[in-house]
Order: C-alpha cells, then structure tokens, then sequence
C-alpha cells in the first residue's frame, strides 16, 4: 500500500501524507456501517436532521473554518475567498438536506386501502444500506468528504464510508476527525461514518458485499471503471457517477448581436475554477461571419487569468488535451500563459469546423480545464445537425436576444434531449441547491440518468420502494402506520394528505 501524498499545487512540492488504509481496516469499517444500517434505517428523519446539523454546526465554528481554509488552500491552491464561500455552502446543504429529511416527501409513502377483491397495500422507499462515496479534487467541501452525496446519503437513512480524494488527504483526515467529534454528541450510532483512503481502499469499497451503493463525482475515466467494477459483482449495485462533458452553449441569431457581452461571460464561467467546473462551457455555437473564436480570444487575453490546477495529473491532461484537440480539427485562436511555476496550463481557445464535430471525435470529449471550443454555423439545420452528434451533457445553455427571441423554444426542447439542465440567457457553472434542482444528465454524463446528486432528489437515489401488501399496522414500517409517527406528507386511496 501506498500513502496519499499531500502537494501543494502552487509549487508540486510535497507537503506531508496520509496513510493508506490497510484492507482489515477497510473490512472493519464496512462491517461497521452494515451493523448500524437497520439502526440508521428505522432511525426518525427528526434524529437523522440533528446528526446532520451537529456536523454543520462543526463546520461552521470561525476558528474551525479558518483551519479548514488553510488547510484546503495548502492542498487544492483555490484561494481563501473560493473555500470560505464553500464551507459555508457546504453547511447550508447539510442543514438542506436535514430538512429534506424531515418533509419527508422523498419517501413517497402512498397508502391504498383495501377494498375487497383488492387487498390493501402500502408503499414507501427504504434506505438501500451502506454507501460508498467518492467525492471530487475540485470541491475539496462541497464534494467531498462532507459533500452533497455524503449529506444526502445520511439524510435518506444510509450508513456512508467515504474514500478520501488524493488531492486532498489531509483536508478529508480532518474532515472525518470533525464528523466523528460532532456525531460523539448526538444519538448518532458506531458506523455511521467512515472514512478510508488509498487506492486500493476503494477498490475494496466498491467490491465488498456490505457495500450497497456507490456515489461518485469525477472523470469519465474514473466513474466508468467504477461502474464497471460494480456491475462485475455477483450481486450488482449501482453507481451514482456523475462525470465530466461537453456543456455546449448556443447563441441564437439574434444573440449574435450582443457577442462582445457574451463573450466576457463565457470568458468569466469557462475559466472559474481554472475550468475545473464539471458544468464548465466547453463548446460555444455562434452563428457565421461574427468572428468569434477571435473575440473571445481577446476577452480571454484582457482578463488574462492565472491560477493552478488542483493536481499534477489534472495539468498534463489538460495541456496534452489541447494538442488532440488540435489533431483533431481544432486551431488555437488565442491562449494566455499560467502563473509560471507549479501545476499550471495555458488557458486556450480554439476554432473548429463545425462539419468536424461528429460522433466519436476528440473533439466531443471533455478537456478539462480552462479550455474551450468555437464553432460558427451557417444555419439553423447546420446547427441541428451538429448538436444531434453531441453526447449527453450536464447542461447546455442557449444565449437569446431577448425574450421575444424566435428560435429560443425549439432550442430549449432540442437541448432538453441531450443534457439534465437547461439554461437560458445564465452561464451554467453555478448549481443551486434547489427542491427543483436535477445535476445529472443522458449517459455518459452520468450513469444514473434519472437521479441527481444536488438538490432535494438527491435523497431518492439511496432508497428503493418497497410495496406491503395485507400487513398489519403493527408490522408496517413507521411511514406507513396509522398514527404516522414521523408526520410525513402521504397519499392515501390517492389523495395527496
């Protein structure tokens, strides 16, 4: 087994490391999490919330939080303004999904009574069991250790055993340390957080028989492997991965005439992050003659932006994705230079033949970083044509003149085809926690096309329903009985009560 290495990104210098941990430990900690699942299951939404607001509450004491930062800052170079706005984000979704909980909506308990030939029969989701978490390099709070699916996985009733991100080992170390002084305080039962790290750990994770579930936020590459890893057990599980695309963009005919605006906000949500954004625009579609690979180009260089990438992987990647990109078809129009030293790539914009975007092509996978794509199109059948040959997406946003805009409507159900959010007139890098919210998308963006991993649906994904036909009350779970003891939204004999 091989430690976690922690670098520093500004510089590649290593700056300390966290031990793998050993395969016993790995079992011990699974077995753990399959002890307390029927605790955690039968546990009230009510109890369930309070674990979780102790652990927002951690995160949220001013000496806590500046540590965190430091830390986080040391291991991911994202700057303290970025991380501070993360905590406090990420807290406000562990109280979020709290809430979730509570309402209980989720559940979707639904009672008919029995009129006789038809036996009653009742139905509700209950909790799947252990879940593993791979959380993502690029949200070392948000979507990580304590991240959206470790949030939403303990809201719906599940045990969850995180894999720390090699990224940032030390910062997922102290996380859990925080979790498990937070969750000391409460009812919260042994198991009902875990963490483990190293590669093979995961491995392990994914491959252990108490393991019921898996969420992960990543690369294609990775997500995939994961994936197929899970549907090679003998007793198949799922895999929540939410994974990287090409979040294409287009503007209108009628847009086309405010492209300087346009361009500055593409410009602004492309390199966010470094570009290291899963909902990053990578494709923009603008109509014939505007020149526009060449003024975005010239947003690109007057901004000049100069940050690093989060790890050294991460950086090679992106550079050497420029230079498929340009095998490929593509033409760099303008590029700006990096900080200079440490994990860094040259920003970029590239031009492309819009009859060279087609299925399979480079030019339709990801590069992940502050890198994107400009393709004109002559008509409207053209750019038809063009985005049928596009795989399935996160989001896709349409750029309009306005809200009288004629072509706006058939692009927005064109667009609903291809990607999980649709945006119109807002860059589409931010994601809401929201009750109306759905972060997914068509394979290959995710593997779990109808689920999301932000917003109130994220709790679904870690039940299944289970229907109770002729069971006495006595013997039916407690979203079921009679008294309704968790005070849950149901609908019986089909009214909504």
């Amino acid at each position: 087994m091989t430690a976690d290495i922690s670098y520093d990104p500004r510089t590649g210098a290593a700056a300390g490391e966290v031990e793998a941990t050993p395969d016993a430990e790995v079992d011990a900690a699974l077995a753990r999490a399959a002890a307390a699942a029927p605790v955690v299951a039968a546990t009230s939404p009510a109890d369930r919330s309070a674990w979780l607001y102790a652990i927002a509450d951690a995160l949220d004491e001013p000496s806590t939080v500046d540590e965190l930062i430091a830390l986080a800052d040391a291991e991911t170079a994202l700057g303290e303004p970025r991380l501070r706005m993360e905590i406090g984000r990420t807290s406000g979704q562990l109280r979020y999904y709290a809430d979730v909980a509570v309402e209980g909506s989720y559940l979707q308990a639904t009672i008919d009574a029995p009129k006789p030939p038809t036996p009653g029969i009742a139905r509700v989701q209950v909790p799947l069991g252990p879940v593993t978490v791979f959380g993502a390099s690029n949200f070392p709070f948000a979507f990580s250790v304590l991240g959206t699916d470790t949030a939403s996985a303990l809201a719906a009733g599940c045990p969850v055993v995180v894999k720390a991100h090699p990224a940032h080992p030390r910062l997922s170390a102290r996380l859990a340390s925080l979790t498990r002084t937070a969750l000391a305080g409460t009812s919260a039962p042994e198991g009902l957080f875990e963490l483990v790290a190293g590669f093979d750990a995961g491995a392990r994770l994914v491959r252990s028989a108490h393991t019921a579930a898996v969420a992960f936020t990543g690369s294609q590459r990775a997500g995939l492997a994961l994936w197929q890893m899970a549907n090679e057990r003998e007793v198949v599980i799922p895999v929540f991965a939410e994974m990287g695309t090409v979040n294409p963009v287009v503007v209108t005919p009628a847009g086309a005439d405010r492209l300087a605006e346009l361009a500055e906000g593409f410009v602004g949500s492309f390199t966010l992050g470094t570009g290291q954004y899963c909902t990053k625009p990578g494709l923009l579609f603008v109509p014939s003659g505007h020149s526009a690979a060449e003024v975005v180009a010239a947003e690109l260089e007057r901004r000049a932006p100069k940050s690093w990438m989060l790890t050294e992987r991460i950086a090679r990647d992106a550079a050497a994705g420029v230079g498929e990109l340009v095998t490929a078809g593509g033409r760099v129009v303008g590029s700006t230079e990096g900080p200079g030293e440490g994990w860094t790539v040259a920003p970029a914009v590239l031009s492309v033949p819009i009859e060279k975007l087609v299925s399979g092509s480079r030019l339709l996978e990801e590069c992940f970083g502050p890198v994107v794509l400009v393709a004109e199109y002559a008509s409207l059948a053209e750019l038809d044509a063009a985005l049928g040959e596009l795989q399935g997406t996160l989001t896709a946003a349409v750029m309009t003149g306005g809200d009288e805009d004629p072509d706006v409507a058939d692009l927005v159900g064109k667009l609903s085809g291809l990607a999980g959010r649709v945006t119109v007139n807002d860059w589409p890098t931010g994601v809401a926690i929201t009750w109306a919210q759905h972060h997914g998308g068509p394979w290959p963006a995710t593997t779990a096309p109808a689920t999301t991993s932000v917003g109130a649906g994220a709790l679904v994904r870690f039940t299944r329903p289970v229907a109770y036909q002729s069971v006495p009350d006595a013997a039916l779970p407690a979203p079921l009985r009679a008294d309704n003891p968790w005070h849950l939204p149901r609908r019986v004999d089909g009214t909504l009560t």
